[in-house]
């Protein structure tokens, strides 16, 4: 699942970036090169929203680029956020294991086609999580 979150970047007096998600409470980094800006600009959010995730804590709705304002010199930009694949890479391995039934002819056809069930159960209950608190 891909998320959008609107970040602020700042030029600093002595050099690189500073950055702040304002959607994401805390949620502040820094680089030295606008490339070293962005992809910490990524990993500070990334880590944020799957901290939150782990903690069972309600996912913030982004709020669009145009309610953000900035403070001085610097811009906005929209981070584009690929919580599946940070979360196969830094989540907790932990699992709990559940049983459920689905009808056969669908499962025929996934073992057919080499879904993983585990992995496709995962991406969509998160999928459905994040829609239905952003509901609320």
């Amino acid at each position: 699942m891909k998320l959008v979150y609107p970040a602020k970047f700042y030029f600093e007096e002595e050099g690189g970036y500073s950055i702040e998600v304002p959607d994401l409470v805390g949620c502040v980094t820094q680089g030295e090169t606008l490339e070293e800006a962005m992809e910490m600009a990524q990993d500070a959010a990334l880590g944020w929203l799957l901290t939150a995730i782990e903690e069972d804590e309600e996912i913030p709705k982004p709020s669009s680029i145009e309610e953000i304002e900035i403070e001085g010199k610097g811009f906005k930009t929209l981070l584009l956020l690929d919580i599946d694949q940070y979360t196969e890479k830094y989540g907790t391995k932990k699992s709990v294991k559940k049983t459920l039934t689905i009808p056969e002819w669908l499962n025929k056809r996934a073992e057919k086609v080499g879904i993983n069930f585990s992995q496709a159960l995962q991406e969509i209950l998160l999928n459905k999580i994040v829609k239905t608190e952003r509901k609320k």
